[in-house]
């Protein structure tokens, strides 16, 4: 007979098995201050993590704050960049975003959804990853790794999209663990729950899994 967890038993073994093999998660993007993570996280659309930091050292150099960026032309940008996925876009969304900042928001980063999503290159994903990892709020950015995750652990329902996703991990995990539990999602997608061939053998939550007990 199939094993029936419930849905709360399942967030609740999963927030305190995470909690205790990674107490302190940390995003894998290098940056110093919040701008540049904002540099790095519009970069990281659709390109890895490693190759990102392998570009933002000079690109944080050249360019220490929105008003040095702003001040700056496509061209001398994309040099930094153009090893980076969708050089150009990115290259226009950096920018922007920059000269927004200068111009709107006295080179301050704004620390509400609201505004962030206002900038050029940032998304409801993007904005929620500053909000979680800059100032440590109740945001739940769903990336594919999350998105992936949770709905294999059974924490979502097969949720159709990323907002609805996020709407049910942010109803179902404690506040003070949702900066968390997106690094937790992410990592564990990114080196356990793989999108092919899953480590199952070594992930801490498969017995109660809903994927691998349904298999």
């Amino acid at each position: 007979m199939r094993k029936r967890i419930s849905k709360k038993f399942r967030y609740s073994e999963f927030t305190r098995r995470f909690g205790e093999a990674m107490p302190d998660p940390k995003t894998e993007l290098d940056y110093d201050t919040p701008f540049h993570l904002l540099l790095a996280v519009i970069l990281s659309a659709q390109c890895t993590d490693k190759r990102v930091n392998m570009v933002t050292p000079a690109l944080f150099e050249a360019f220490p704050d929105p008003a040095s960026l702003a001040a700056s032309n496509e061209e001398t940008v994309f040099e930094y960049i153009k090893s980076i996925s969708f050089p150009n876009n990115k290259t226009r969304h950096l920018l922007n975003a920059a000269r927004m900042l200068t111009e709107e928001f006295n080179g301050e980063m704004p620390s509400d959804i609201d505004n962030l999503m206002r900038l050029p290159g940032v998304g409801r994903k993007t904005a929620n990853v500053m909000l979680a990892v800059v100032w440590g709020k109740a945001a739940m950015a769903v990336d594919t790794h999350v998105f992936r995750v949770s709905n294999r652990l059974g924490l979502t329902d097969d949720s159709p999209n990323p907002t609805v996703t996020e709407r049910e991990l942010v109803k179902n995990l404690p506040a003070e663990v949702l900066p968390k539990a997106h690094h937790w999602l992410i990592l564990h997608g990114r080196y356990v729950c793989k999108a092919r061939r899953p480590l199952c053998e070594e992930c801490i939550v498969r017995d109660i899994c809903k994927t691998f007990l349904k298999n």
